[in-house]
């Protein structure tokens, strides 16, 4: 294929959401073989969501990655907040911002008196910066997070070389 689309899905894939993403997954595997890829989502979850907005940005993006291309095994993570047309502050192009879910289980019954649980939760944002693409949908821009597959904590490679054995 020229170029692989996945999306548009309800709720961001924005932040530590891009690793449980069926969305961005597909995106992934098409980086994998080198194929152009993008994976879109609005950040709602109304099965009666206003696509329109996200119709005018998949539009401008999906022209962008056909005349320009992406970087080798790269794809795209955007992220679309759910406001209107005249609304959006521009595109920006983020990085993915350093947070976590913190979950919780809640109990509940079912009709016939056997309890099961729900998984909930809210996401902690540990990050303040300007650059990603949490701030970007809280300020009504579009977030367009390049990603690649190397999850290889560089940064502390050197901590960890003392652990090799000879």
């Amino acid at each position: 294929p020229d170029l692989v689309l996945s999306g548009i899905n309800h709720g961001s894939n924005s932040a530590i959401s891009i690793l449980y993403s069926g969305t961005m997954a597909a995106a992934l595997e098409a980086a994998f073989e080198n194929v152009p890829s993008i994976g879109f989502s609005i950040q709602s979850y109304d099965p009666d969501a206003d696509f329109e907005f996200a119709k005018v940005i998949t539009e401008v993006l999906i022209k962008k990655v056909i005349t320009e291309g992406l970087p080798e095994r790269t794809c795209l993570n955007v992220n679309i907040p759910d406001i209107k047309t005249e609304d959006c502050k521009g595109i920006r192009i983020t990085r993915q911002a350093k947070g976590y879910w913190k979950e919780e289980l809640v109990p509940y019954m079912d009709p016939y008196g056997k309890e099961y649980y729900w998984l909930t939760g809210s996401f902690l944002n540990l990050d303040d910066g300007e650059d990603t693409d949490e701030w970007a949908l809280k300020n009504s821009f579009v977030s367009v997070h390049p990603v690649q597959f190397d999850l290889t904590a560089h940064a502390h490679l050197d901590f960890f070389k003392k652990w090799e054995l000879k």
